[in-house]
């Protein structure tokens, strides 16, 4: 998408022949009206612009959520509901919409020709995956496929009520809940979370590192069809050391509220979260009640094999600091696609046709909230799977806005009609036309439809060139290059070298060392950096050197630049990477790394604990412009590993972080990042190669084999 060009008092023509390619190239004067010299505008007061955060967990898109986007660019939010999966900041400054198509191109290409690539690493400012294209790619994102299901969704609004019987639609299989638990009614015990997904989805469990001193609630009764459930809801409030309780509610099964009260913290208040908690310090300021004393009334009232029910119950335990075995969780009962999860507030009205969470009552009601989720529990097992799937929930939910009080059926028909439209249909409700720019031997669905202005060239250069002169023209334009793939033997070949290359420059070699060093010390010293998957003790050189390989770039990078140079044990080291064939254009490409758009905001660390997130965030105010904090995990284990990145708004404020963090206080180290996600991802996609065992390994010269053992951790 483009940013908002100068206004050149031109207007788009609607229907337009193919105009002749100029014999000259465009003039920079030109050439800014068009909005091709991106980099030298001046900063205007509002510009439209995607957000920095695309994704919290997942760096995959699908074609519809393309698709989404795309319309909401044309339409804007009168029209049709915003992305679920990214945002768009001033919409109605949009003035054109241009979309790149590089057809036989590949992740593979972009990482090989990593420096060929730096205009579009520029310009492109976000990188994120697709899944792999259809036959008809630009018809999946333009929406050319989709069907007309407006009779449904009306109907699903209209029997929302458990007294409803809507159609079947004819792709009920393909519906998340349907997958998950069939179509036919579940049991009670079909519902509860297995103890995996608990788990995965991060409940308190006993035995637990994190829950060490959490309170079982002691219930471990024979779990049967008919036993009793209570829905609970917990309102949390920001203290010096993280979130912590201010207010419980658990209602009984037949809608009792048994239990509600006012929790005093342990720790200072730093934020009441008022506007969804409802909790003022007026409220409470005579509150007496502490942590200890729920815990012990909730093990009171819960009867042996008593079930919770609860919307996202994993925050609300972890605020009780209680272990509890059997729960439903009401947010992935009521499963949506790609894991993502409905709020409550939207179940609420879609299923049960009430209205929760109100704008104009102070916060949410905890007890109004646990009584919903026991009734959405209630809703699921009497009516079975098959009738939640025939609501079409995940249709709804793109336009939950609309489910205010008092709007009429006919309006929400009418943005269920935009929904399903294609991008051309879109364009053509307001007077706009699609300008398509390809190769004569390229076909596409696109290419004959309607409104669609189709400009076939017969090689990349003249589709390159015919698109300086349309592209301002048309206010949405896709261009297609067509390039020829590699042949599989040679994509294979390419990927492995590519491998190879990023294990190489994630590689440092430190010497040389006395031959009575301190391996220990010198472990310890080059782990600080990062993590660490093989380190080797190399004495076929005249004095011992050692052979580090890191997980991650970074770290390596951050060696070199720390240890290069300094005196260990009265002699001076140097740490550098391997020289190969793959390493020689290696500080080219790290310092391109390092200026990539995408990296320019986000720093790495190095030495973060597990209470690392909960620190950062009471010093919040330190840390201007922090927009996400990205801490991995062991694929394995599931811990966290010591490492991290924090993402800001701009490179100001990155390093600004960056010296705090560096800092006494903190005594971190770290650096500005080199990598992004997708980039680990596709790297993890890679064949594996041969892995070194763990620990330290020795490579001794022959003469020395039999006199050297291997030295582990």
């Amino acid at each position: 998408m483009e940013r908002e060009r100068e206004r050149s008092g031109r207007t788009p023509k609607k229907g337009r022949k193919r105009r002749p390619v100029p014999n000259k190239v465009v003039g920079s004067a030109e050439a800014k009206r068009a909005g091709w010299d991106l980099e030298g505008r001046q900063p205007e007061a509002k510009k439209a612009r995607l957000s920095t955060i695309l994704f919290a967990e997942n760096y995959e898109v699908t074609h519809d959520q393309l698709c989404d986007l795309l319309k909401y660019a044309v339409l804007g939010k009168s029209s049709v509901p915003k992305p679920s999966w990214c945002q768009l900041f001033h919409q109605n400054h949009l003035n054109n919409v241009v979309i790149f198509v590089l057809q036989g191109m590949s992740q593979l290409h972009f990482y090989r020709f990593y420096l060929e690539f730096g205009f579009f690493r520029k310009i492109f400012r976000h990188k994120f995956r697709l899944p792999p294209p259809s036959s008809d790619f630009l018809a999946d994102i333009i929406g050319l496929h989709k069907k007309q299901t407006t009779g449904d969704l009306s109907r699903a609004m209209e029997e929302s009520l458990p007294s409803a019987s809507p159609k079947v639609s004819s792709n009920l299989q393909n519906d998340p809940i349907i997958q998950k638990y069939g179509s036919k009614k579940v049991g009670l015990t079909r519902c509860l979370l297995t103890k995996e997904e608990m788990k995965t989805y991060h409940f308190p469990l006993q035995g637990f590192p994190d829950c060490e001193n959490f309170v079982p609630t002691k219930c471990n009764g024979s779990i049967t069809d008919n036993s009793p459930l209570f829905g609970l809801d917990c309102e949390m409030c920001l203290t010096s050391k993280g979130r912590e309780l201010t207010r419980i509610s658990l209602v009984a099964e037949g809608g009792c509220c048994v239990m509600d009260e006012l929790v005093k913290p342990d720790n200072k208040i730093v934020d009441y979260l008022t506007s969804f908690s409802g909790i003022t310090k007026k409220i409470l300021n005579p509150v007496t009640t502490k942590l200890k004393d729920v815990q012990r009334q909730l093990k009171a009232l819960l009867p042996p094999n008593a079930i919770l029910v609860g919307h996202s119950l994993d925050l609300d335990l972890r605020a009780l600091k209680m272990i509890h075995p059997y729960v439903i969780d009401t947010s992935l009962l009521y499963v949506r696609e790609q894991g993502r999860r409905f709020k409550l507030k939207f179940l609420a009205k879609a299923i049960l046709g009430k209205d929760i969470q109100c704008s104009d009552r102070l916060g949410h009601d905890a007890t109004e909230d646990a009584r919903t989720t026991l009734e959405l529990a209630r809703y699921f097992l009497k009516y079975g799977p098959k009738k939640i799937a025939e609501l079409n929930l995940e249709a709804l939910a793109s336009h939950q806005e609309l489910h205010a009080a008092g709007q009429e059926l006919r309006n929400t028909v009418e943005v269920v009609q935009q929904l399903n439209t294609s991008v051309l249909e879109c364009l053509d409700s307001v007077g706009q036309k699609l300008l398509f720019l390809t190769q004569e031997a390229d076909a596409s669905e696109l290419s004959s439809s309607k409104n669609c202005q189709t400009v076939k060239c017969f090689s990349n250069k003249e589709v390159f060139e015919q698109a300086r002169v349309e592209i301002p023209l048309f206010p949405f334009s896709i261009v297609q290059f067509s390039f020829e793939p590699f042949p599989p033997n040679l994509t294979e070949e390419m990927n492995k070298r590519m491998k190879i290359k990023w294990t190489e420059m994630s590689t440092v070699f430190a010497g040389p060392f006395s031959k009575n060093c301190n391996l220990t010390a010198l472990k310890r010293l080059f782990k600080s950096f990062g993590p660490i998957r093989s380190m080797t003790l190399v004495l076929e050189t005249h004095q011992p050197h050692l052979c580090i390989q890191y997980e991650v770039l970074e770290a390596a990078q951050l060696a070199i630049e720390s240890l290069d140079g300094i005196l260990v044990e009265g002699t001076c080291v140097k740490v550098q990477r391997p020289v190969t064939e793959l390493t020689l254009d290696c500080d080219v490409l790290v310092n391109e790394l390092e200026q990539d758009s995408e990296n320019r905001g986000t720093i790495y660390l190095s030495g973060v604990s597990e209470t690392f997130k909960e620190r950062l965030l009471q010093q919040c105010n330190l840390f201007l412009g922090l927009e996400a904090v990205i801490l991995p995990k062991d694929l394995k284990t599931g811990k966290q590993k010591n490492y991290c990145f924090l993402k800001f708004k701009t490179f100001g404020s990155a390093q600004r972080a960056l010296d705090i963090l560096k800092g006494k206080d903190w005594k971190l180290k770290g650096r500005h990042a080199l990598t992004t996600r997708h980039l680990h991802a596709w790297l993890r996609g890679l064949p594996p190669e041969s892995r070194r065992p763990p620990g330290l390994r020795v490579i001794p010269p022959p003469s020395e084999k039999e006199a050297l053992q291997f030295l582990h951790r």
